[in-house]
C-alpha cells in the first residue's frame, strides 16, 4: 500500500467511531457490505487493509473465518487488541497478498483501495485469491463529502492527503482490464452533512438511494469468471514402426 498508517492515525481512526453519527454511518456502510456479499457461515474472507479491525467485525459476527492483512504494525496492533483471537492477522501490502490462489471465498477492500499504490494490482491480488466474490467499498469521488475530505486534506494534516479517490466506473474499468466482462453490482450509501439518523436509515431503504451514483460511500461487488489453469505436459517423440499396417 501507499500510504502506511502511524500510530496517531490509528488513534485518530479509532477515535472517530466515539461519534454517535459517524458510527451510525459506518454501520449503514457495513451492512450495504454483508448485503451485497451474502456471506454464509463458516466461509472465509480476507480484508485487504484491515486497519484496526472495525471493518472485520460485520464479518465475525455473521460466524466468517476472518483473515485481515495490513501494512501498518500500529493499526495491525489496534485490531489484535480489539479482536484477539476472533481473527487471524498479517501483514502485508495489497499489491502482493502473500496467500495462495483461491484461498478465501471472499476478499474486501473497505476505503483502503484509497491508499495503495497501484489500484489495478492489489484489485488483480484480491482476484487471485478469492474464489467467489470481492467486494471493493470507496469513498466515492463523486460525492460532496468526499470532495470537502480532498480540500481538508489540501490545508491540514488530515490523512485524506495521501489518499487517492474513485468513482464506480473507475473501478468498474479496472475491474474489466483485469477480468473481462464479468459480472459487477454496485449500491450507495447517501447521506448529507449533519443529516438526522431517522432520516438517513429510511433513505438507505430506498431504491434510489441504493443507487444514486454521488452517494458517499459505494460498495461494489466483482463476481470472477472461474479461471482454469493447465499445467503443460512434456512431449515425447512418436515411436517408429517399420513395416507395412495391415489393412
Amino acid at each position: 500500500m501507499g500510504y502506511v498508517f502511524n500510530g496517531k492515525d490509528s488513534k485518530e481512526y479509532d477515535r472517530w467511531f466515539d461519534n454517535p453519527q459517524n458510527r451510525f454511518i459506518s454501520n449503514l456502510e457495513k451492512k450495504l457490505m454483508l448485503d451485497m456479499l451474502r456471506p454464509a457461515r463458516g466461509e472465509t474472507v480476507l480484508d485487504i487493509g484491515c486497519g484496526t479491525g472495525e471493518s472485520l467485525i460485520p464479518f465475525i459476527e455473521s460466524g466468517l473465518s476472518v483473515t485481515g492483512i495490513d501494512p501498518s504494525q500500529h493499526m495491525l496492533d489496534s485490531a489484535s487488541n480489539k479482536l484477539g483471537t476472533r481473527a487471524e492477522f498479517h501483514r502485508g501490502f495489497a499489491e502482493d497478498l502473500p496467500f495462495d490462489d483461491n484461498s478465501f471465498n471472499y476478499a474486501s477492500f473497505f476505503t483502503s483501495l484509497e491508499f495503495v499504490n497501484d489500484p489495478k494490482k492489489a484489485v488483480e491480488e484480491a482476484c487471485r485469491v478469492a474464489k467467489d466474490k470481492i467486494f471493493i467499498g470507496i469513498l466515492n469521488s463523486y460525492s460532496i463529502n468526499v470532495f470537502s475530505m480532498r480540500i481538508k486534506g489540501l490545508f491540514s494534516g488530515s490523512v485524506y492527503k495521501h489518499a487517492n479517490f474513485y468513482n464506480i466506473w473507475e473501478i468498474k474499468e479496472i475491474v474489466k482490464e483485469i477480468l473481462g466482462d464479468v459480472p459487477v453490482s454496485w449500491e450507495t450509501v447517501y447521506r448529507l452533512p449533519l443529516m438526522p439518523q431517522a432520516i438517513s436509515g429510511k433513505l438507505k431503504q430506498t431504491g434510489f438511494a441504493k443507487k444514486y451514483p454521488f452517494g458517499t460511500f459505494a460498495g461494489i461487488v466483482v463476481t470472477p469468471v472461474p479461471r482454469f489453469r493447465t499445467r503443460p505436459l512434456a512431449l515425447y517423440p512418436a515411436k517408429q514402426t517399420t513395416g507395412a499396417v495391415a489393412g
